[in-house]
């Protein structure tokens, strides 16, 4: 839903779980890429996927050597670039978006370096909550994952299935807003069924984080939100819904929509 005014601050996520935990509901976290298909399109999208019920959305950042997504994201990636959309452009499109959901921006660490130091507060100042860097893992670079825990942003932290418990609780203790939980090895994209072992995964990474887990890549449909949405506090769809967009605005509104309604019924 459009409003009037822009949370600029990571409390934005926090808020938003708390108040799915006390409505016993599981957060819907929708991945779009910023400039896709088109700059006017994807900010129809924003607002409209707001509106359908969306409670997080990841504005991604569109890169041209997108290595951890698979072939929609990616080619949604350079459509956007062709469209001249940039980090700067993402901040803009967030700022004129105006939505009620918190946004956490997308990204490689490459844009990030590149856009400056000052970066992370202007996209607070752009209503941006939340920060996802695929590309910067717990312990690879303490100077720069301080100079983003230092923001104003949520560090929204990636776990792998095959991550050790140690590890998931170390990678939590470093994280903020809550955790994404990559439900399979691999690239981005659609899947028919779920991963067998995703149950066990998701359970140790609640017995290792206090944070609300997320789970992303493959979920596509309803039926697989309401399978994952009972196990995870949230599910992250994310290259259906661009390949929804790529096809239309209404046609990946109506997508959220149903996905909403299948992780409402339970």
């Amino acid at each position: 839903m459009a409003s009037a005014s822009v949370t600029i601050s990571a409390d934005a996520l926090t808020a938003r779980f708390a108040a799915l935990r006390r409505q016993n509901r599981r957060a819907l976290v929708c991945y779009l890429t910023a400039g896709h298909p088109d700059p006017a399109a994807s900010l129809a999208l924003v607002r409209g996927v707001a509106e359908a019920g969306a409670d997080v959305i990841e504005l991604g950042v569109p890169f041209s050597d997108p290595l951890a997504d698979g072939p929609v994201i990616q080619g949604s990636s350079q459509r956007a670039l062709g469209h001249g959309m940039t980090l700067e452009g993402t901040l803009a499109l967030a700022r004129e978006a105006r939505v009620d959901v918190p946004l956490v921006l997308f990204t490689y660490l490459n844009p990030l370096i590149a856009a400056g130091p000052d970066v992370l507060a202007r996209a607070a100042d752009a209503g941006v909550s939340g920060l996802l860097i695929t590309d910067l893992p717990v312990g690879a670079d303490p100077e720069r994952e301080a100079w983003v825990g230092a923001s104003p942003l949520a560090f929204v932290r990636l776990v792998a299935p095959t991550t050790p418990d140690a590890r998931m609780a170390e990678i939590a203790r470093h994280g903020s807003g809550f955790v994404y939980l990559i439900s399979r090895l691999g690239v981005t994209g659609q899947s028919r069924t779920i991963a067998t072992e995703l149950p066990a995964s998701i359970a140790r990474l609640k017995a290792a984080s206090a944070l609300p887990v997320c789970v992303g890549f493959g979920i596509s449909t309803p039926e697989q939100a309401r399978e994952v949405g009972r196990l995870a506090d949230g599910v992250v769809v994310g290259s259906a819904l661009v390949a929804a967009a790529e096809r239309s605005t209404a046609e990946a509104v109506a997508l959220v929509r149903s996905l909403r309604a299948a992780l409402d019924e339970g």
